[in-house]
């Protein structure tokens, strides 16, 4: 199991929890996303352990997260990403596994900018309870009216900078399934640079740099969207090149 490759790299850092990793919330903040080989990984993993504490819940470092997408039956959040719209929402349910937390969270783009809004709930429902749309009508619109779409699962390594205001999160063992249709991603991993402004003297930001890994704006809901629905219900002729570039690595 891949997440049994990390145990070794992981155990040096210092940890952190999530109590102690409140400072860094960041929900205002700016993302950058990055894309790379869970090979490669392993290697970047290494080069971080001085810079970065890593959070531990429940006495793991690689917590699995699970996330059901709720979008519009036209799929509206998914086509304003990928029509370039720079005011755009995304809306899912996430279960925190190991801490067992449900949140229902929205994450607003607003011009390169992503505020993040979220609600403790009990469980992750099929249909939307009145609680529910009470909050995404008061924080998207009064209007609202939404349906699940997929799940969409990971382990993830969150690590809060030693020196600066950043948090860098790290997904791997990616999968996307909705109904019979199950979609992986074993050997992809997608970073997401969480910073109040964008600073390239991060020493993450740098490391990408080293490796000639450059930023990339795609996100993990628009992946499973084309891969879990694709020609005939959403176009996506502006993320092709990025998907390719994704599958790409996926297979090295």
């Amino acid at each position: 199991m891949l997440v049994k490759e990390l145990k070794d790299i992981i155990s040096k850092f210092t940890p952190i929890t999530l109590g102690e990793m409140d400072e860094v919330k960041l929900m205002n903040r700016v993302d950058t996303k990055f894309a790379f080989s869970f090979t490669a990984f392993k290697l970047i993993l290494e080069n971080l352990k001085d810079d970065y504490k890593t959070l531990e819940i429940e006495g793991t470092r690689t917590p699995f997260y699970r996330s059901l997408y709720f979008d519009h039956k036209n799929f509206k959040f998914y086509r304003d990403h990928h029509n370039g719209r720079t005011d755009r929402h995304k809306v899912r349910f996430r279960n925190y596994v190991e801490s067992n937390l449900n949140f229902l969270e929205i994450k607003h783009k607003v011009k390169g900018r992503t505020k993040k809004k979220r609600i403790l709930v009990d469980s992750i429902p099929d249909v939307l309870e009145e609680n529910h749309l009470a909050f995404l009508r008061k924080n998207i619109s009064p209007d609202i009216d939404l349906e699940p779409k997929m799940w969409n699962s990971f382990h993830r390594i969150t690590l809060v900078n030693n020196e600066l205001k950043e948090r860098l999160t790290l997904d791997f063992q990616l999968t996307f399934q909705w109904k019979e249709t199950k979609i992986e991603f074993n050997n992809l991993v997608i970073a997401e640079l969480k910073q109040e402004v964008v600073n390239p003297n991060s020493p993450f930001y740098k490391l990408m740099k080293k490796n000639i890994i450059r930023p990339y704006r795609l996100s993990k809901y628009c992946v499973g969207a084309i891969e879990l629905y694709g020609v005939g219900v959403i176009k996506y002729n502006r993320f092709k090149e990025k998907l390719l570039k994704l599958k790409s690595i996926n297979k090295l």
